[in-house]
């Protein structure tokens, strides 16, 4: 199953500098695994914004939860998601 999914990041500024890298390399090497394995094969930047769009490829909504849930960002997303579905005038 597809899923269109915009992620808007606000890290509090309070949580120390190092704590912050910390989170963001984790997450860098996070959305890395994901992608080798196929499960997140598009993701692009937000021009001007801490925020992203990307397409996740999971077999069920308590994957795309799951998946969501492990990114170490998560407790400071706001997430849309969208169900995608082929549309009958597409050729591929």
């Amino acid at each position: 199953m597809l899923y269109h999914v915009k992620m808007d990041v606000n890290i509090p500024r309070d949580i120390p500098a190092d704590k912050v890298e910390a989170i963001k390399a984790a997450e860098k090497k996070r959305a890395i695994e994901l992608q080798q394995a196929g499960k997140w094969p598009h993701l692009w930047r937000i021009v001007g914004q801490y925020s992203n769009i990307s397409i996740l490829d999971v077999e069920s909504n308590d994957e795309l939860h799951d998946l969501l849930s492990s990114l170490p960002l998560f407790p400071f997303m706001t997430i849309q998601v969208t169900p995608l579905a082929k549309h009958p005038s597409s050729i591929v």
